[in-house]
């Protein structure tokens, strides 16, 4: 008898069903004159996840990520990715769908940003940058405490 009961739950399931950059942009506000002093920037890297709710399953997931680097006072260059994702969750009770999508779904973006973010700064003219490793699991509890929501709760959970 266990083993129909166990049949009858719902298969958890959590399905990628399109990446895509949402959208992407750099600025070099003080180009050329930056490329004309010793490189040693100051570094300050701003994360944030939005979730968007397509439907009760399906989900949209916007990690930005916006990197500034300021060199001596002046702004060396500002990147800024949107990378984004839409998944769909079936068989999850609300917390378990809040964990994963403030969570889990951030760290399946994360790398793709990582790359584009990296390309960008390059291509600008930059030596390459690349993001460190980020604990959205931590990040997530973190917010949860602070704020005393999940991101369903929210129209844009900020880490």
């Amino acid at each position: 008898m266990a083993e129909e009961g166990n049949a009858e739950q719902p298969q958890k399931q959590v399905g990628l069903q399109k990446i895509y950059v949402r959208d992407a942009s750099i600025e070099v506000p003080d180009g050329p004159r930056v490329f004309t002093v010793a490189y040693n920037p100051e570094v300050n890297v701003d994360l944030n996840t939005q979730i968007q709710n397509l439907s009760e399953e399906t989900h949209q997931v916007c990690l930005t990520v916006t990197v500034t680097a300021k060199q001596d006072e002046r702004t060396a260059y500002i990147v800024e990715v949107q990378q984004a994702g839409v998944f769909q969750l079936d068989g999850f009770e609300e917390a378990e769908r809040d964990q994963i999508l403030g969570a889990y779904c951030p760290s399946v973006l994360f790398p793709y940003i990582r790359e584009a973010v990296g390309d960008m700064v390059q291509r600008a003219g930059f030596p390459h940058f690349l993001l460190q490793p980020v604990n959205f699991d931590l990040l997530y509890a973190q917010h949860r405490a602070n704020e005393g929501q999940g991101p369903s709760d929210a129209s844009a959970a900020t880490h």
